[in-house]
């Protein structure tokens, strides 16, 4: 009886035991079944990322602005993890001064048409080296190489060209042929000043119809002054140049030309591009036979009324030396680095060969990737607007733009200086030696390290 109360003992224990090690593991059957449900679920119910959202600042107005717009809506459109704001500026000047005051709220766009070799050596702006290192479609050696080293601070690439730019003259076909002008006749500035004042019209004193109208400001007059030899520093950095012979004499011509012979006239002053659009309505509307101006104006004119041509040079100097720069944009410091990667997607984006036609092709300014001028549609465009080809073939033989060593001091002076002459008649001699003098202290200054 014993020994069956064991037996019966000992299979009550087995039997517990084999129930408990069976619930052990239902319960870690249930439990890696409940650990499997949560690391699948997510993944399976994860919402899509949000684009990163960007404002971009550029200073385009007219049909500058309208082709802007149009290649933010094809970037958007093109893809999902970028979208671009565009906001509109009055002109470049005033994007700048928009920008130092976002910097210092920091509350910065994340892109810019805009650059400042100081600000970038002050870091305010992000270097692009590390993006375009992980880049394997940048494709350095297609871009303009003048354009792409416009945009290097240091070494360093802190800017990308979006486009280059050069000023080109613009004429009245109309006017050429009601006076006898021929485009061969504005070879040299001394043909052009020939040719304004056959084609000026006056009444007495006042003069009806202007012979030709150079752009206001310093850029038009630092090109003439190339053309003539001059240079705005030394070989060795240390002397400004801005008051020698070749830049007098070329300054004191326009001021001639405007002011004593009233051949010529300049449109100042008003907000942003107001004076631009003065400009090119004188011609457009058959108040003047001709004008100095952007290349980036071809997508404003009819080339119906009017033609283009390569700014001259002087007699015995050769032909024209004008700057050739690139609008470089570039990426603010304080913006994120989620914003930061964005915009250089967006800037890569607008630089492919393909939109870089686009915008030459739409606004006249220089593409800046050299595989642009493949494009089949620029190819066809070219053969049917010569005018496309003038901003190209004056950049083959133009001056690099200057950078001012002293953040901004010595342009400063100049633009003081071509205001003097323009439009108060003050000798190019005289407005030049105290542009020089000021210039000369500030380049001392930054040459002594103050």
């Amino acid at each position: 009886m014993l020994r069956i109360k064991s037996v019966l003992a000992m299979s009550l224990v087995l039997c517990f035991i084999v129930l408990t090690a069976c619930g052990q593991a239902a319960d870690k059957k249930a439990v890696g079944s409940s650990e499997q449900q949560q690391t699948e679920t997510p993944a399976a119910e994860t919402a899509p990322k949000e684009p990163v959202t960007i404002e971009f600042w550029y200073g385009l107005g007219g049909k500058l602005g309208e082709n802007m717009k149009i290649i933010i809506e094809k970037f958007n459109a093109s893809q999902e993890e970028v979208i671009v704001k565009g906001v509109a500026q009055g002109d470049y000047s005033e994007t700048l001064k928009k920008l130092q005051a976002a910097i210092a709220t920091s509350q910065v766009p994340a892109a810019v048409l805009s650059s400042n070799v100081d600000w970038a050596r002050k870091g305010l702006f992000q270097s692009m080296d590390d993006y375009i290192a992980k880049d394997d479609g940048f494709k350095a050696d297609d871009f303009v190489q003048t354009f792409l080293n416009q945009g290097k601070v240091d070494g360093k690439q802190y800017f990308l060209p979006l486009y280059g730019t050069t000023q080109v003259l613009y004429y009245s076909k109309a006017a050429f042929e009601k006076n006898g002008v021929k485009p061969e006749d504005l070879k040299t500035w001394e043909g052009l000043a020939a040719a304004a004042a056959k084609m000026t019209v006056k009444d007495g004193d006042k003069t009806k119809f202007y012979g030709w109208e150079p752009m206001w400001g310093s850029g038009n007059m630092m090109d003439a002054a190339y053309s003539n030899g001059g240079r705005v520093l030394s070989e060795d950095g240390k002397t400004v140049m801005i008051d020698s012979p070749e830049w007098v004499q070329a300054w004191d011509m326009f001021r001639k030309w405007i002011h004593d012979d009233k051949i010529m006239r300049i449109h100042s002053g008003g907000q942003g591009w107001e004076y631009w659009y003065k400009t090119i309505d004188d011609v457009m509307k058959g108040r003047a036979a001709g004008y100095t101006g952007s290349s980036g104006d071809q997508g404003d004119l009819d080339f119906n009324i009017v033609a283009a041509l390569e700014q001259p040079g002087w007699e015995g100097k050769g032909e024209g030396r004008p700057e050739a720069g690139a609008i470089l944009a570039g990426i603010p410091a304080k913006a994120s680095d989620e914003q930061k990667q964005a915009a250089y997607k967006w800037f890569t984006f607008f630089t492919s060969a393909e939109n870089t036609a686009f915008w030459s092709m739409n606004t006249g300014y220089i593409a800046v990737r050299q595989s642009a001028l493949e494009d089949p549609a620029f190819k066809a465009y070219s053969d049917k607007n010569p005018q496309a080809k003038v901003p190209l073939m004056q950049a083959s033989h133009a001056t690099d733009p200057f950078k001012d060593p002293t953040g901004g001091k010595i342009t400063d002076a100049l633009k003081i200086a071509a205001d003097k002459v323009q439009i108060e008649n003050v000798p190019a001699a005289e407005a030049l030696k105290e542009a020089k003098e000021a210039a000369q202290k500030e380049l001392d200054k930054k040459l002594q390290g103050n």
